[in-house]
């Protein structure tokens, strides 16, 4: 049986109103695709497509060559984990792996090696003798992961799986995810979540959604790199987007002349200007802004300073300064040419399937 999904064309619908809306993505088999958005914004009822959940309004969803709108959850060949675990509370951690290879009908003697397999994956097989009450959040989650991978699935749907966990627990996680990609290759899996620092870590690619609808698609270092709309801009990533007018080979921004690569725009049109605040310096350089210091924020590693530059704010993030400076001063900030992108207005939406 082959992996990858594929939506075609898949829209869902709660009482006439559209959650999801006409999706094209094709995750390739092996691949590991994030679906990234704010709430509301589909991406669950995506996945929840995929699993069997919901009934698509119009549209077809595939898990490698099949058809599978119309199959029920439990042959779509599939392995979920939520966001609570689900683990049954009366059921110790070998039970609960096995539930999923029980129902299947699997016999007894392949059951225990699938289940001692999935716990030695997920590092878990010590404690296959205690309920989920004797676990840490961590242990839980790793214990959901080996129920969905003892099946041994070719898709494995993962919704919001860390966001019960505090942020030294989701880090450790993150890496152990990472670990189980690499040692099973051949699982597509589809990951949603609202964090993007996740979906730059984990994903092969990313798609942006927003509003039920796909935004964008790409690589982590396309969609962070090269955004190309100002939604994609501000949630991969934090972003300065200062609105410009276009010249010729440069652009202007509250009178100032800036140095950046233009592209095709046409000159006189109305873009944004695309910056990530770690590539603004302080101190005279190209594309130089003057601003005065209306937020200064120590962040460990790094200062963030905001600065009103004629009405906008300008983020920038600085290794830590020694002696930053204070509120209300006068600065100078400034960034290279070919840091900056320019995103051409009412540029929306995105395929899928490249």
């Amino acid at each position: 049986m082959s992996s990858g999904i594929r939506f075609d064309r898949v829209s869902v619908a709660y009482d006439g109103t559209t959650v999801l809306d006409t999706l094209d993505l094709t995750v390739r088999p092996g691949e590991v695709m994030a679906l990234l958005g704010p709430s509301g914004s589909g991406k669950t009822t995506a996945l929840r497509a995929v699993a069997g959940f919901v009934r698509p309004a119009s549209g077809r969803v595939f898990i490698g060559d099949r058809d599978v709108t119309d199959l029920p959850p439990h042959r779509r060949g599939i392995g979920m984990v939520v966001q609570q675990y689900a683990l049954f509370p009366h059921m110790r951690v070998d039970a609960n792996v096995a539930f999923g290879l029980k129902a299947r009908k699997t016999p007894k003697s392949e059951t225990a090696e699938r289940v001692a397999e999935a716990l030695e994956t997920t590092g878990m097989a010590a404690y296959a003798r205690r309920y989920p009450r004797e676990l840490s959040g961590g242990q839980q989650q790793r214990v959901a992961i080996a129920r969905a991978l003892a099946i041994r699935p070719d898709v494995l749907l993962l919704d919001e799986p860390l966001s019960a966990l505090d942020a030294q627990l989701r880090s450790g996680m993150l890496a152990e995810l990472a670990r189980l990609h690499r040692e099973l290759p051949d699982v597509s899996v589809l990951y949603v979540t609202h964090d993007q620092v996740e979906a730059l870590t984990l994903a092969d690619r990313i798609a942006v959604m927003d509003r039920a609808r796909l935004q964008d698609c790409g690589t982590p270092q396309e969609l962070y790199r090269r955004p190309r709309t100002e939604f994609t801009a501000s949630f991969v990533g934090n972003a300065n987007l200062l609105p410009v007018k276009v010249g010729s080979g440069a652009v202007t921004f509250a009178g100032r002349e800036l140095s950046v690569a233009t592209g095709d725009a046409a000159p006189g049109a109305h873009a944004t200007l695309c910056v990530r605040p770690h590539l603004v310096g302080l101190g005279d350089g190209p594309n130089a802004l003057r601003g005065r210091i209306a937020e200064v924020q120590w962040r460990g590693a790094t200062h963030r300073l905001y600065a009103d530059v004629d009405g906008h704010r300008v983020i920038a993030d600085l290794r830590e300064l020694r002696q930053p400076p204070d509120l209300g001063d006068d600065v100078t900030l400034h960034f290279a040419p070919r840091d900056a992108v320019l995103l051409a207005a009412g540029v929306t939406g995105a395929q899928g399937r490249r």
